[in-house]
């Protein structure tokens, strides 16, 4: 059944959240990220291929590690967005959202009347029947994040109507595809990138949402802290734990042998 939003209550009460993308289809590793002590992870559809089974099974991952699940579709699909809620997303993450069509789209499709045009199925999300529709619908349309992330000049240029749009509840930047759309490849730190990225936390700023950002160093992590950003996408879980298994190994290289015994 479908649980209050403690990500969502988070952010209203301008606490501090640290989130992982999981891009590795295995409902251990969603658990293993909550243990840890991640507040939500964001389950990526976008560049991987899960099957609604194993998706819903890594939902129930995140139910019972305590932490918010949230669904990366691959783009602004209607269908998509209604089969990972029907699966008990506690919110979608849309990527390349470029215009306030794209975002109105989003939000419509994450909520029902009189908010928005999403269907209903039953389900696990009702509790199998078990809590009534109409208070489903309103509990449903309060607890679901939409979450809009950036990553095309487009989408940059035309923020400010992006965030008019009732219903957006959080951004998060794109910096490696926007480093892309902006002409310089690969270059997140290129001054331009970097501008694009201060532009869209300035706009949510001043838009009172909430904005995600995507620290790559403790650097960047601590100039995000200093203007009082309190959403953090700390990376993939690939990177992190690829990251943790080579510094294992290289820290028992590093533990002398003992010597051999003279024959």
């Amino acid at each position: 059944m479908l649980k209050s939003n403690r990500l969502k209550q988070a952010l209203a009460a301008g606490q501090t959240v640290h989130g992982l993308l999981c891009s590795l289809p295995l409902p251990l590793m969603v658990e293993m990220i909550g243990y840890a002590g991640y507040d939500f992870v964001i389950l990526d559809l976008e560049h991987v291929g899960v099957n609604p089974e194993t998706l819903e099974n890594m939902i129930r991952a995140a139910e019972c590690a305590d932490m918010t699940p949230l669904v990366r579709v691959p783009g602004c699909m209607p269908d998509a967005i209604l089969r990972a809620l029907d699966a008990g997303a506690q919110g979608i993450v849309v990527p390349h959202v470029r215009n306030r069509q794209e975002a109105e789209a989003i939000v419509a499709a994450c909520r029902y009347h009189p908010l928005g045009n999403r269907g209903i199925s039953g389900g696990r999300t009702t509790g199998f029947g078990t809590l009534d529709l109409p208070t489903y619908f309103a509990r449903a349309n309060q607890e679901i994040m939409v979450a809009a992330m950036i990553e095309d000049r487009e989408g940059v240029e035309r923020l400010a109507e992006i965030l008019s749009v009732p219903g957006i509840d959080l951004v998060l930047e794109g910096a490696v595809d926007l480093s892309q759309s902006l002409g310089f490849p690969a270059q997140m730190q290129h001054p331009e990138v970097r501008a694009a990225v201060e532009a869209i936390a300035r706009q949510c700023e001043a838009h009172g949402i909430p904005f995600c950002a995507v620290p790559r160093n403790q650097e960047q992590l601590r100039a995000w802290q200093a203007r009082q950003v309190r959403a953090y996408l700390l990376g993939d879980d690939r990177g992190v734990s690829f990251r943790a298994l080579k510094a294992h190994l290289q820290e028992m290289q590093a533990v002398p042998g003992i010597a051999a015994k003279p024959a």
